[in-house]
């Protein structure tokens, strides 16, 4: 059976945008071919939130581009303008990738810099954050509020972004920790009860 022989299924797709997202039902073959026809998405398939959607009003696409939605039409013009680009997809099917990213959030001073182990879904396992000045911060979901948007392995541009595995590990292991304010407290707590 060829993959256009496949009957299509409904999946639950979500462009996470950093302080919210856009959900729509897409119609596919596979997860691989909705992330493959659409730049940063993710397919949700937890229970609890498939549960929830079918309450939910949202439009309905198909990958064939019979019904593409607002929002999603823009996704869809990215990817394609990326298909054609040296390293399309090129870590796509890749277990685990190592990368280093740099974020300027929209200023020439905070220009910080990114470590990220990141997963076969795209979601961020483990992270260094290496500011200019000072030692490395490490952190994995546990120390994360909420879990930051995926990282789209179809995305050309990440080839170029490739570090190794063990440059990544060096890094972590010669990070601190997270600390939070709460931390921070208990921390001072604990050295001033030991002056005592």
């Amino acid at each position: 059976m060829t993959d256009h022989e496949v009957p299509t299924q409904r999946f639950l797709v979500l462009h996470d945008y950093g302080m919210g997202g856009s959900w729509w039902w897409v119609h596919a073959r596979s997860v691989r071919e909705v992330r493959e026809t659409f730049a940063d998405v993710e397919v949700v398939d937890t229970a609890n939130t498939l549960r929830r959607a079918e309450s939910w009003d949202l439009d309905e696409a198909c990958v064939d581009g019979t019904t593409t939605p607002d929002g999603l039409d823009e996704l869809r013009a990215k990817r394609e303008a990326q298909r054609g680009l040296d390293g399309f997809g090129a870590l796509a099917d890749r277990e685990t990738v190592w990368l280093r990213r740099r974020w300027d959030y929209g200023d020439d001073e905070d220009l910080t810099l990114y470590l990220m182990e990141i997963g076969a879904d795209g979601r961020r396992l483990r992270q260094v954050e290496l500011a200019p000045d000072g030692p490395g911060v490490r952190s994995d979901p546990d120390d994360w509020p909420f879990n930051p948007p995926v990282v789209d392995l179809f995305d050309p541009e990440l080839v170029g972004m490739e570090i190794s595995e063990d440059e990544f590990e060096t890094a972590w292991l010669g990070a601190r920790p997270m600390e939070w304010p709460q931390d921070e407290r208990e921390a001072e707590g604990a050295t001033a009860g030991q002056d005592e």
